[in-house]
């Protein structure tokens, strides 16, 4: 016989009362587990944030030591605080800082090139981006570092197919430079719909993880691949973990944020990490994951709580 929504209904409150006459408990499986993840996820006072190590963490200097941050840090500080936290990596620092992170046995995960408002999809910045790219190519393979960032650069009127086949053209002529010293070449995907510095970028062409892996599809250089900032990418389009999963081949890189905002990866924001994080790990990656949010608050105890949350 078909249950009424009236017999399911009633049904449930009898079984929450025998729950309370008898003592049983009244938390279903799934509250359960939650709350069981949420002890375990509580981060400490001290000592190292990363106890699992199944993801390798960086953060990106800036959001700590500019102007962004409500307790700037110099970068000194944040790579001490790094390496105290079980972090491999501080990222977006230029080269001649970068004995400050071999201090600290740390490396630059990712290094600077061109920005991120002139891009390949202009032949008219192809010269200036290729040599920025090579001059990071170089120091990056004279320091045993992996990664070098580059963008497609703002449409300016360029429509979406031209400034694709204008990238990969572009990148053809320097990836196999990147090849030849052993760096990879990340993509970044930014949003071009949050109107706010350092937040989004209107304008910006790679805008979708679909466009930026169609430029490494093409490419087809195993040193050609794409940075998934998950924040961007939340903002955009969603759908982050089908995505990461379709798409991991050409991932070699990911950023972490809050969403909306770009700050604190917490309770007051909408992406759960923990199972991106999972998911991360499930496709084989192997290369780095890095914090790039804007404190609110305390930033040591910031970077701490999100470092953890990652660490699966």
């Amino acid at each position: 016989m078909r249950l009424s929504r009236r017999r399911l209904l009633a049904g449930a409150a009898t079984s929450m009362a025998v729950a309370a006459t008898t003592g049983l408990p009244s938390l279903t499986l799934a509250q359960e587990e939650r709350k069981r993840q949420g002890r375990a996820r509580r981060p400490r006072k001290d000592g190292p944030a990363v106890v699992n190590g199944r993801i390798h963490q960086s953060v990106c200097h800036w959001c700590f030591t500019g102007d962004c941050s409500p307790k700037p840090m110099t970068l000194e500080e944040l790579c001490q605080q790094a390496a105290a936290l079980g972090l491999k990596s501080v990222e977006l620092v230029d080269p001649p800082d970068w004995p400050i992170l071999k201090k600290y046995n740390l490396i630059c995960g990712l290094a600077n090139s061109h920005g991120f408002v002139q891009g390949f999809n202009d032949p008219a910045n192809w010269e200036m981006c290729i040599d920025k790219v090579k001059a990071a190519v170089d120091a990056c393979a004279e320091a045993g570092f992996p990664n070098v960032i580059t963008f497609s650069g703002f449409r300016n009127g360029i429509p979406d197919d031209v400034g694709l086949e204008n990238t990969v053209k572009g990148l053809k002529k320097v990836v196999g430079y990147a090849e030849q010293k052993k760096i990879n070449l990340v993509l970044e995907v930014l949003n071009s719909r949050v109107d706010a510095e350092m937040k989004g970028h209107p304008g910006y062409m790679g805008d979708s993880v679909e466009w930026c892996v169609e430029v490494c599809r093409q490419i087809a250089s195993e040193r050609m691949k794409i940075l998934f900032d998950i924040y961007h990418v939340q903002v955009m389009q969603g759908d982050i973990i089908t995505r990461i999963k379709q798409n991991a081949q050409y991932v070699g890189h990911y950023h972490t944020a809050g969403n909306p905002g770009r700050n604190e990866l917490d309770n007051n924001q909408e992406i759960n990490y923990p199972p991106i994080m999972r998911t991360i790990i499930e496709t084989g990656y192997q290369g780095l994951v890095a914090q790039e949010f804007v404190p609110t608050r305390d930033p040591l105890r910031s970077l701490r709580q999100a470092v953890a949350l990652c660490d699966v």
